[in-house]
C-alpha cells in the first residue's frame, strides 16, 4: 500500500521532502508532479526498482528513460555536453524539455539505450520536484506516467493513488499536473531533431 503526501506545490515541507527521500533511497518508487505531467520516479542505481518501473509503464529498455537534474550542472555529470549543446540548454532549463544526450559513465548501462549509449535528461521547472533533487543530491530517473492501456498520462494524484497504490510506495499530491508531456528534443546528432511535441516550444531550436 502506497503513501500519499499532500506536499505544497510552491513551499514544499522539507519534513515531507525527506521522508521522501528516504523512500526513494530505500527502494521505493514514486509518483510526483513535474512542470507537464505527473512522472513514475525511482532511485537511478536500484536495479529491481527499474525494472519495476519499466513493467509498471509497459515499456522495454529501447524506451528512453529520463534523468531528472536539478541544474545544468548535474546534466553535465551524466551527459556528454559540447558548448553549443551547452547553450542550447540553457536556454531552455529548467522547463518542459526532455533532451537526448550521450551518456557518460556515471549513467549504469541498464538505464541507457542498449545500442545508441543515450539517455533522455531534463530539469523540471517545478518546486516540489526540484526539492526532492535538491535533498537527494542527485538526479531521479523517471518516465512520464502514462498506462499501458492509457492514451494520456494521469495528471490527478487521487487518480494516480487509486490505479498505483498497490504497485508503488509513494503517490505525492502537489496539485494537478497538465495533459501535455514535455517535448522531446535529440542532440545527440549532428543537429537538433525533434523526437516529440509537447509542452516546450520547439521553434527556439529551429525546428
Amino acid at each position: 500500500m502506497s503513501q500519499f503526501f499532500q506536499i505544497h506545490p510552491d513551499n514544499p515541507q522539507l519534513r515531507l521532502i525527506k521522508q521522501a527521500v528516504q523512500i526513494i533511497r530505500a527502494g521505493g518508487i514514486v509518483a510526483l508532479p513535474t512542470d507537464s505531467c505527473y512522472a513514475l520516479c525511482c532511485h537511478l542505481d536500484d536495479k529491481d526498482a527499474v525494472t519495476k518501473l519499466r513493467r509498471i509503464r509497459g515499456i522495454d529498455d529501447k524506451h528512453h528513460l529520463a534523468l531528472l537534474c536539478r541544474d545544468l550542472s548535474q546534466i553535465a555529470e551524466y551527459a556528454r555536453v559540447d558548448n553549443s549543446q551547452f547553450r542550447l540548454l540553457k536556454a531552455a532549463t529548467p522547463g518542459p524539455y526532455t533532451f537526448i544526450l550521450e551518456a557518460t559513465k556515471e549513467v549504469p548501462r541498464r538505464v541507457s539505450h542498449p545500442s545508441r549509449k543515450t539517455i533522455g535528461l531534463r530539469v523540471p521547472e517545478n518546486a516540489v520536484a526540484l526539492a526532492l533533487l535538491e535533498e537527494l543530491g542527485e538526479p531521479l530517473l523517471g518516465t512520464t506516467l502514462i498506462l499501458p492501456d492509457d492514451d494520456l498520462p494521469l495528471t490527478d494524484p487521487d487518480v494516480v493513488r487509486e490505479k498505483l497504490e498497490r504497485q508503488i510506495e509513494l503517490v505525492i499530491d502537489g496539485g494537478a499536473c497538465g495533459l501535455e508531456m514535455t517535448t522531446v528534443i535529440d542532440l545527440s546528432g549532428a543537429a537538433p531533431e525533434l523526437v516529440r511535441q509537447g509542452r516546450g516550444d520547439a521553434a527556439m531550436f529551429g525546428l
